[in-house]
C-alpha cells in the first residue's frame, strides 16, 4: 500500500498526518510502527488520521495513534494559525490514573492531594492525574535546573504507578504563565508534551496557584491551556507547522 502523508510539528513534537476525509484510512500496528520509525520510516512521535467531523460546529476530527492504539480528538483552527484541541476532562480517581497510594499519606493544598515519593533519597510531592495517560506533576523553583534526567526515569518507574507515569516539572512564573519540562514514559524528555502541559495547568488550578487560562513555555514552544474546572474539558492551543510532504510504500 502506498500512502501520501504530511510531516508536521507543533512545539517540537512531530507527527505524520494522513488524510482520511476522502476515503477511510485503516492502519495496522505494524504500519504505524513503520511510519513512526526514524530510521526505516518517516519518523514521528505520533500518527494522525484526519477525518470528517460528525458535528456541524467542528470542521474535522482526527485519530491519534501512539503505538498501536488510537484516540479520537476534535480540533478548531484559530485566526492566528494555531489550533485548539479538546483534550477531554482530567481524571482524578486514583484507580483510573492508575495510581496505588499504599503506604503513602497525602498532604492537601487547596483541597487537592499531593503525594510524597522518595526518589533517590529525596522526598518530593507530586500531583497525580490522568489526561488519557498518567501524569505526576511536581512544582520546582527553576525548571532549567530541575533534575529531569535523574529523577524523571525514577518517577516513571515508581512502583506506585503500575503502568508507569509521565513526570512533569513545573515552574510557576505567575498565575497566567508556567515553564514546563516533561519526562515522558518510554521516551525520555521531549521538547513538548501536550497532555503534560494540560496536567500541569490542571494541577496548578486545583492547587489554587493558577488562573483558568495559562501560557505554558516548553523547550519546543508556547502552548496555551484553558480549563474551567470540574468535568469541563481541557482546551489546548498551539502551533501546527508543515515540515514536508511525501509518499511511503507499506
Amino acid at each position: 500500500m502506498r500512502l501520501t502523508f504530511t510531516k508536521m510539528q507543533g512545539a517540537g513534537n512531530d507527527f505524520v498526518v494522513l488524510d482520511g476525509t476522502r476515503a477511510p484510512v485503516e492502519l495496522t500496528p505494524d504500519w504505524i510502527r513503520r511510519l513512526a520509525d526514524r530510521r526505516f520510516g518517516v519518523g514521528a512521535d505520533q500518527i494522525l488520521v484526519v477525518e470528517r467531523s460528525e458535528r456541524p460546529d467542528v470542521d474535522f476530527r482526527y485519530r491519534i495513534f501512539n503505538g498501536g492504539s488510537g484516540d479520537e480528538v476534535e480540533l478548531r483552527a484559530q485566526d492566528d494559525g494555531r489550533v485548539t484541541v479538546d483534550m477531554g476532562a482530567p481524571v482524578f480517581e486514583l484507580e483510573r490514573v492508575p495510581f496505588e497510594p499504599r503506604g503513602l499519606v497525602a498532604r492537601e493544598e487547596h483541597g487537592f492531594p499531593l503525594w510524597p515519593l522518595e526518589i533517590d533519597g529525596a522526598r518530593i510531592e507530586v500531583a497525580v492525574l490522568s489526561m488519557g495517560n498518567p501524569h505526576a506533576v511536581q512544582r520546582v523553583a527553576d525548571v532549567a535546573g530541575a533534575p529531569v534526567a535523574s529523577q524523571g526515569p525514577r518517577i516513571e518507574s515508581d512502583p506506585h504507578f503500575p503502568r508507569r507515569v509521565n513526570a512533569g516539572f513545573m515552574e510557576i512564573v505567575d498565575r497566567g504563565r508556567i515553564r514546563l519540562r516533561v519526562f515522558e514514559r518510554g521516551t525520555g524528555e521531549t521538547l513538548a508534551c501536550g497532555t503534560g502541559a494540560c496536567a500541569a495547568v490542571v494541577s496548578g488550578i486545583r492547587r489554587g496557584l493558577l488562573d483558568a487560562r495559562v501560557d505554558v513555555e516548553t523547550r519546543g514552544g508556547l502552548l496555551t491551556i484553558e480549563w474551567a474546572g470540574g468535568t469541563s474539558p481541557v482546551l489546548m492551543t498551539g502551533p501546527a507547522e508543515t515540515v514536508f510532504e511525501g509518499e511511503i510504500e507499506l
